[in-house]
């Protein structure tokens, strides 16, 4: 059973996906650990709600990201995490966790990646007129966001839509795709060639 960490820093939606995906039989993974950058994360109560291991660990209490990292590392090994899941997490990862989860780190953005990286994705795609938005999952690597692309899925911009309206479709389409990828990587069927995932 592959060992997962999801790190969060708000409400846990897509952390709640993942639980559920675990608990309904669809994906054959274990949840190790939970861990915040955020003491008051909704997503750290979530994680308690279903028995898991909940931890804060708070990134100002470091004085350099890589000693933070350092401490993020330690619980991800206490608990032999095999792969780590962004799940909302407001932290870019740096080369402690890279290079220590090389090609095991994924994350989940609400935009068609390449386009409207970084904060507001759905906020940005509305503002520009888009007429189809979705979501990304992909790996992490050092450029924010741009990593190779795993699953994405497109969502209407209707004409009645607001920015809030949009990100909440978006938000749905995520909780579908996030699972999905992970079920891929535990199952062994991604295959990175360069930019390209294989699937399969």
């Amino acid at each position: 059973m592959t060992k997962l960490a999801v790190l969060v820093s708000g409400r846990g939606s897509n952390l709640q996906a993942i639980i559920d995906s675990i608990e309904n039989g669809y994906l054959k993974a274990e949840i190790s650990v939970v861990i915040s950058d955020i003491a008051g994360a909704y997503a750290l109560e979530r994680a308690k709600k279903h028995g898991l291991n909940a931890v804060h660990i708070d990134s100002k209490r470091f004085e350099t990201k890589e000693s933070y990292e350092e401490e993020v590392l330690g619980v991800l090994r206490n608990n032999k995490v095999e792969l780590v899941l962004l799940a909302g997490y407001m932290k870019i990862i740096g080369k402690t966790l890279l290079s220590s989860y090389k090609n095991r780190i994924l994350n989940i953005h609400p935009a068609l990646l390449p386009a409207f990286p970084g904060l507001h994705a759905q906020q940005q795609a509305f503002e520009y007129g888009v007429k189809v938005a979705g979501c990304t999952v992909h790996f992490v690597d050092e450029e924010l966001d741009g990593g190779a692309i795993i699953l994405q899925k497109c969502v209407e911009v209707k004409e009645c839509d607001t920015a809030e309206t949009l990100a909440g479709r978006i938000l749905e389409q995520e909780h579908k795709i996030y699972p999905e990828a992970v079920k891929l990587f535990v199952e062994n069927k991604l295959h990175l060639e360069g930019r390209k995932v294989i699937i399969g």
